[in-house]
């Protein structure tokens, strides 16, 4: 059985989690994390805990709930078995968004039907890397820039349609009129969008 005296990410500059190739570990094992970085340690499908920036030693001591599986016949030196993923909590997406097809609306103002299109970009950042793993990463190695862009794109779009009417009525904006509150649109999008993100582990959205 090979083990690691250092752990140090290896993932790709666009890569949101990535998982550490061998779950071989003991320790001794020395575990190196990245500035705008976390490491989770996952045994057993239980989150057993999560490691900022600096060098770390996956001791016993420093996380008391290895204690409960690892025995420790060789003085304190002992191997064991566990995952370890590393999160870039500071890596932003511009995802660009369009809608599929065209929003009727009925102009607040002219009490006319209109087809509207929209599209931009919006951008997140991993505020909660246990939540985000569980919710998200589950079984895959990596969850890299591609596999993001898809997964919230359709959810982003299957949302926006309803903001953007909701927006125009409330406010009494007309079609004709939009170009001219695309900065507080933008905003009301993020406050209508941003919540049914949380449970996914973000907390930086960004609409344009």
């Amino acid at each position: 059985m090979a083990l690691f005296d250092v752990i140090k990410y290896n993932g790709g500059p666009d890569v949101l989690a990535w998982k550490y190739p061998t779950e071989e570990l003991g320790t001794w094992s020395q575990l190196i994390v990245n500035e705008a970085q976390e490491a989770v340690l996952v045994k057993g499908g239980q989150v057993y805990d999560v490691f900022g920036p600096g060098r770390h030693t996956l001791s016993t001591a420093n996380i008391p709930l290895l204690r409960h599986v690892v025995n420790l016949p060789f003085g304190g030196r002992s191997p064991f078995t566990a995952e370890v993923w590393y999160i870039n909590k500071a890596y932003k997406l511009d995802i660009p968004w369009g809608t599929p097809t065209p929003i009727q609306l009925q102009d607040p103002k002219y009490s006319v039907f209109m087809p509207v299109r929209a599209n931009g970009t919006f951008g997140i950042r991993v505020n909660d890397s246990k939540k985000f793993l569980v919710k998200l990463v589950a079984t895959l190695s990596s969850f890299d820039h591609d596999t993001t862009s898809k997964y919230f794109r359709g959810l982003y779009v299957s949302q926006i349609k309803d903001a953007i009417s909701s927006y125009l009525v409330q406010k009494k904006v007309s079609v004709l009129e939009v170009n001219s509150y695309l900065n507080e649109l933008s905003e009301s999008l993020h406050q209508s969008i941003a919540p049914g993100m949380a449970p996914y582990g973000w907390n930086s959205f960004r609409v344009l």
